[in-house]
């Protein structure tokens, strides 16, 4: 197995470094590379990428679907492993992507702890151990077999808000289940510290809601979002 780690970035340059140092110590000699996508960052975000030791391409299209599938096809590994940059994956990663091919899954994410000791956020990572589908968003991080990534058609690159929830549903329908392993990434809390925590979980409940009663306008979708929250790196 030879890991792809892809990172889409916009206006990262803060945490990028981390988590690229992070993913290079627990590798086990079984990543093939890390790639960061870059969608129009105006900071140092390629820059600190680079130094950390990362490949650094450039999508032709800014947003998240977009970037995730332009990583995709750039990428050299035989399971790709898609990545947020304020996300650490487990340290034993490579060793849990592995026994999860090895028992016959093609794709798979994790469960995930916030870097802060608050009440409610320690309740919202509580209920990562569940398989309830609106549970299942990126912070996770998601690996997937290169190969059944374009059977089933990869990201779509016209969602930009979303896309992880579309592009899982699309494999479910496509007969791809995916398993979900109880090693935790550490994710970020600063969505949370620059809003509210009830305003993270409204802003959070309307879109996700709106989506899945088949408003099919990400674009707009991203708009109310951002309007909902303090955004870090819109």
């Amino acid at each position: 197995m030879q890991l792809s780690v892809i990172i889409p970035v916009r206006n990262e340059e803060r945490v990028i470094g981390r988590t690229i140092r992070h993913i290079q110590r627990n590798s086990r000699g079984k990543l093939a590379e890390i790639l960061v996508v870059d969608g129009g960052s105006a900071d140092d975000t390629v820059g600190q990428a680079k130094a950390a030791g990362a490949r650094v391409v450039v999508s032709p299209e800014a947003g998240r679907g977009a970037q995730l599938h332009y990583g995709a096809g750039q990428s050299v590994g035989d399971v790709l492993y898609f990545v947020h940059a304020d996300t650490l994956p487990p340290a034993t990663f490579p060793e849990d992507i592995e026994a999860a091919l090895h028992a016959g899954w093609d794709l798979g994410n994790f469960q995930y702890d916030f870097d802060s000791d608050r009440f409610l956020l320690r309740i919202n990572a509580f209920f990562t151990r569940f398989r309830w589908f609106f549970t299942q968003g990126g912070d996770r991080t998601f690996f997937i077999r290169r190969s059944t990534y374009f059977e089933i058609g990869g990201y779509d690159p016209g969602h930009v808000v979303m896309e992880d929830y579309e592009f899982l549903r699309r494999a479910k329908r496509t007969g791809h289940p995916f398993v979900m392993l109880s090693a935790k990434c550490l994710v970020s809390a600063r969505k949370y510290e620059e809003n509210s925590w009830l305003r993270v979980q409204i802003a959070n409940l309307i879109v996700y809601n709106l989506w899945a009663w088949g408003y099919e306008k990400p674009r707009k979708l991203r708009k109310l979002y951002w309007r909902m929250l303090k955004m870090y790196n819109p």
